[in-house]
């Protein structure tokens, strides 16, 4: 059984306004946002594989950059599709050719450059033990109801959580659970997790770290510098 990581990298930059250049490919600190995304995986020893989803006329950019960085844990990169849901499902199909259906499958975002190991190892652990890793962070502000600019209820803060990424379980139920979804005609759930949960499976949480940001507009570009700054800063100071 082994290890996989399927990164998603499919986005176009609309909300983060850079049309030329899709926003996983932007430079932070100058390196591309998903390079930074996929070292942690890269320099993780408890990850054996990686699969990127990625937009057709950027694959040959993005391989270029696998072989820069020397990121030689991605074994496959292939196209994304129409929606994200079914851009998943092309890399879950990619993963299934290569490894077995019991192995774990992590699905992160290629503009979540700041997971730590800590997060990957626990979500690992949470699917050998549960089946399933749902990585969520506790809300921090009031969860309002509003009908027509009416609040109609006031959810309990304590109750609430982010659901963030990595999203992660067996592959073999993952892809099962996919392959229903278009035999309904169903191709655009907005996360693993909501899939998982339309077809009745267990959704158990793994606790995050709110710097885990998706970078997905430029106040998020501008928030993912400072907190790049603030790491760097603790590994030369040894915090």
């Amino acid at each position: 059984m082994t290890n996989n990581v399927l990164i998603f990298a499919g986005g176009v930059g609309v909300r983060m306004n850079s049309f030329a250049k899709p926003k996983q490919f932007l430079q932070l600190y100058g390196k591309e946002i998903i390079i930074h995304t996929l070292e942690n995986f890269q320099n993780n020893p408890l990850i054996d594989n990686i699969v990127v989803v990625c937009k057709d006329n950027w694959i040959d950019f993005l391989k270029k950059l696998l072989d820069k960085y020397c990121v030689d844990k991605v074994k496959w990169v292939v196209s994304g599709g129409q929606t994200g849901q079914l851009s998943i499902y092309n890399g879950l199909c990619e993963l299934e050719k290569h490894v077995e259906k019991e192995s774990i499958v992590l699905v992160h975002d290629g503009v979540r450059p700041f997971i730590n190991d800590k997060l990957i190892n626990d979500c690992i652990e949470s699917v050998k033990k549960f089946g399933s890793a749902i990585t969520v962070v506790p809300s921090i502000e009031t969860i309002v109801s509003i009908d027509n600019d009416e609040i109609l209820t006031i959810t309990d803060r304590s109750k609430c959580f982010h659901a963030k990424a990595p999203q992660c379980f067996y592959l073999g139920e993952l892809i099962e659970a996919h392959k229903k979804a278009l035999k309904d005609k169903i191709t655009d759930m907005i996360d693993s997790a909501t899939l998982m949960n339309h077809y009745g499976h267990s959704l158990y949480t793994v606790q995050g770290n709110y710097d885990n940001i998706k970078i997905t507009t430029p106040t998020d570009f501008y928030s993912a510098r400072a907190l790049y700054e603030v790491r760097e800063n603790q590994q030369i100071y040894g915090l």
